[in-house]
């Protein structure tokens, strides 16, 4: 594991208010390159799997709708107590998964760290 992504998901960790699991994984193949979860029993890889699946679907519904010039940016998912994000990076090859406690959360500190990072990813990766 590079020292970059270990120092995201530290700084993920420390400074995303509520934060409870994150992973970073490859759109094409779906190989997860980093997981953290500060629960046992929540599964970030697990989870991204999932999410891929989602991540796919929306760039199959921009292909079929001709959305020319279009790409992910994030997608939020709201569940009762918690908010799962998945950002997708500037190239459209990897994304993060991210979840945290709907309670505790900051969304805009949140999506700023989101932001500096996903830049990043692409080109470390």
């Amino acid at each position: 594991m590079s020292d970059f992504l270990k120092q995201f998901g530290e700084d993920l960790k420390k400074n995303v208010p509520g934060f409870i699991a994150v992973s970073v994984a490859e759109i094409k193949s779906g190989m997860s390159y980093y997981s953290q979860s500060v629960l046992s029993d929540f599964d970030p890889e697990l989870a991204s799997a999932y999410n891929l699946e989602v991540v796919k679907a929306k760039m199959s519904a921009i292909k079929a709708l001709n959305l020319k010039d279009q790409v992910i940016d994030n997608v939020m998912i709201t569940l009762t107590s918690q908010i799962h994000i998945i950002d997708v990076s500037d190239n459209q090859e990897y994304f993060i998964y991210l979840a945290v406690d709907s309670t505790k959360a900051n969304l805009g500190m949140t999506k700023s760290i989101l932001n500096k990072y996903k830049k990043e990813i692409a080109d470390k990766l």
